[in-house]
């Protein structure tokens, strides 16, 4: 006998939504635009994923998040990878898939544009609890942004660890 499940509650995360990168919630951190278009609440905590606009030089040293596989599609620009040991050129449709506790960095060779995606979700919140909302959708003008000061603390709750030591794709290490 099927039951009739129309009374039921939805599951958190389970209704459709559109959301647009022009009225989404976006933040400057990092000299890099993030644009947060879908969070955890929409999802019910599974997936997050964030418009990312990078400029030339911009990038994330060495670090792994503990709790959520990441990805990142490229719409433009060059961007070098460190994924693991193996360092790999991304553009533009490029897809780059990093699977929980996997060792991985970029440098953004060309300014570029990304999307980025967590699953399951929660680097979004971070970003809106540390960076500024964004007076305008462009990149941020170099230094608009006080370095971020993240403590072990901020690592712990957003699934991620720093990793100490050289980062091959340092200008210095080129």
């Amino acid at each position: 006998m099927a039951s009739d499940t129309r009374a039921l509650p939805a599951v958190p995360g389970s209704m459709p939504f559109v959301h647009n990168v022009d009225t989404a919630p976006a933040y400057w951190w990092l000299d890099i635009l993030w644009i947060i278009l879908v969070n955890s609440e929409d999802t019910g905590g599974r997936y997050s994923l964030i418009y990312e606009a990078l400029p030339e030089g911009s990038g994330a040293p060495p670090h792994k998040h503990t709790w959520s596989d990441e990805h990142f599609y490229i719409l433009d620009g060059e961007i070098t990878f460190l994924v693991g040991d193996e360092i790999k050129v991304g553009r533009k449709g490029d897809f780059i898939f990093v699977p929980r506790n996997t060792r991985h960095a970029f440098r953004v060779d060309k300014e570029a544009a990304l999307l980025n995606g967590y699953t399951p979700a929660g680097l979004e919140l971070g970003i809106a609890e540390m960076a500024m909302p964004a007076p305008t959708r462009t990149i941020p003008p170099k230094g608009a942004t006080p370095p971020p000061i993240m403590s072990d603390e901020h690592y712990r709750r957003y699934g991620m660890d720093n990793l100490p030591g050289p980062n091959p794709l340092a200008p210095d290490q080129r």
